[in-house]
């Protein structure tokens, strides 16, 4: 398992998982369970992750180090 990079990023920022659910439409167990892979985002989810925290869906995946996306 390689949980995505929400709970970190979410902590740099200082958000609760309750304040991100509310942002992204969804509820704070959902977000519980992202983080620690119990559940995977479908790919529209990780596109509303990823421009919330202005990062790669690669990077939130831990596919790369980068969080810089291409635009």
């Amino acid at each position: 398992m390689n949980a995505p990079r929400i709970k970190e990023l979410r902590k740099k920022r200082n958000i609760t998982q309750l304040k991100l659910a509310m942002d992204l439409g969804t509820n704070q167990n959902t977000i519980s369970r992202y983080e620690t892979d119990e559940y995977e985002a479908d790919y529209d989810m990780l596109k509303k992750i990823a421009d919330y925290f202005d990062v790669s869906i690669d990077y939130l995946l831990r596919e790369t180090d980068n969080p810089a996306r291409n635009k």
